[in-house]
């Protein structure tokens, strides 16, 4: 534990989800180790979800952000440049504001979460204190097919007018990547969540980064002691990435006479794509729920009541919600993809399938649904697993010892 206490500015930009309870995790924890903290976003950050104006003062700050063009796809395309830098100038305004504050409060370090809009913001640009960057993830969708590549060409029987509108949008993302690289290379070291993690920023940013074992409350997520249900339930925001469908026809390949329900909690709801999943669990005979923004209460008890987390997300960085379900006693069957492989180990907490396969997660699911007593082993295991290697303390441990090694590398 770190000997000097510090004053610490926090700045971020989140969404509700996993990101922003692993940002309220550690305000709470550092202010119970006698640290001050601070924090700074813009308004377009989440201030209903967790919200750290309960723990210490929240600055957010209003920012002009502009809407998106409501004209047809194509004339988007044509203005996505002027757009993209509209939004970035806004976010410089927004961040030399924030700094100027942050400047003038005699703060040992400043500590930058991702920001949803261009994951790294330039916050860091304008801060000339020691500099830690928590970076979830870079920009998945410039470098990753979700469900496409952003960087494809159009069709090759494309229209002139097309192709052109796709030069106008690929431009546009050219700048936003550009910028984004040099606003993480002004941090002096960044953190990331998992190995892969570590691999991506490396693949995207051309920079090196530590990871950083992320922990989970073990107070809060927790067995209820209430018997368990033959439900299946996953976690994640209503999207793609989340390999919603993925799981669904997991379900549905499993015999009907063995066939549990499938309930979704999520903290995002996309309306058009929700509907396409109700279609593709009727079209599979899958007893489908989707429940949004549920209370940690119902969240836990879920989770806990629940047979198996399945976990289909798409190349998650690491994945919160497999250990909070571990936490509660729930066995994991995932997709052997991204940071998971870090954290389920085959057997213990949870079973690795041997693909995405409908067929293949399946039949892992039926290794616990038909096994009572290994399940029941499972369920302990994995509670055990969580108190022993991911653990809340231990790892604000790890982030208060970069924090403080930074501000001792300074000379402040």
């Amino acid at each position: 534990m770190a000997s000097k206490k510090l004053r610490i500015a926090m700045w971020h930009n989140l969404p509700s989800g996993g990101s922003k309870r692993v940002l309220y995790q550690q305000v709470e924890s550092l202010l119970a180790r006698g640290h001050e903290v601070e924090c700074w976003c813009p308004s377009t950050a989440s201030q209903n979800y967790l919200p750290l104006n309960t723990l210490c003062p929240e600055h957010a700050l209003n920012i002009s952000w502009p809407s998106a063009s409501a004209n047809s796809k194509w004339f988007g395309w044509f203005q996505e440049p002027r757009m993209v830098q509209a939004r970035l100038r806004a976010m410089n305004e927004h961040c030399q504001a924030a700094a100027s504050q942050i400047q003038q409060g005699g703060f040992d370090i400043l500590m930058a979460h991702t920001c949803a809009a261009f994951a790294v913001s330039p916050i860091g640009k304008y801060v000339s204190l020691p500099k830690l960057l928590f970076l979830g993830e870079p920009n998945r969708k410039f470098y990753e097919a979700l469900p496409e590549s952003f960087w494809a060409a159009p069709p090759v029987a494309a229209s002139p007018f097309r192709v052109l509108a796709n030069t106008f949008r690929t431009h546009a993302a050219r700048v936003q990547v550009r910028e984004e690289i040099n606003n993480a290379r002004q941090f002096d070291q960044i953190l990331v969540n998992s190995l892969f993690s570590r691999e991506s920023t490396l693949r995207a940013y051309g920079l090196e980064s530590e990871p950083y074992q992320l922990g989970i409350d073990t107070k809060l997520f927790h067995p209820t002691g209430e018997p368990t249900e033959n439900y299946i339930v996953g976690l994640g925001m209503v999207g793609y990435h989340k390999g919603i469908d993925r799981a669904i026809r997991a379900v549905g390949a499993i015999p009907l006479t063995d066939r549990p329900r499938l309930i979704w909690i999520g903290n995002a709801n996309n309306e058009k794509y929700l509907a396409e999943l109700q279609a593709l669990a009727k079209a599979h005979a899958v007893n489908f729920e989707v429940k949004i923004m549920v209370k940690d209460a119902e969240l836990v008890s879920l989770l806990s009541r629940a047979a198996v987390m399945l976990y289909t997300s798409r190349l998650e960085p690491f994945g919160l919600a497999p250990l909070e379900a571990n936490a509660c006693g729930a066995p994991v069957v995932a997709v052997p993809e991204g940071g998971i492989r870090e954290t389920i180990t085959h057997g213990v907490n949870g079973l690795l399938a041997a693909s995405a396969q409908p067929h293949h997660l399946a039949t892992t699911i039926l290794e616990l649904l038909k096994n009572p007593e290994r399940s029941a082993a499972m369920r302990a295991q994995a509670r055990e697993l969580v108190l022993t290697r991911w653990g809340l303390e231990s790892s604000m441990d790890r982030l208060e010892a970069a924090l403080s090694g930074l501000v001792q590398n300074s000379g402040r």
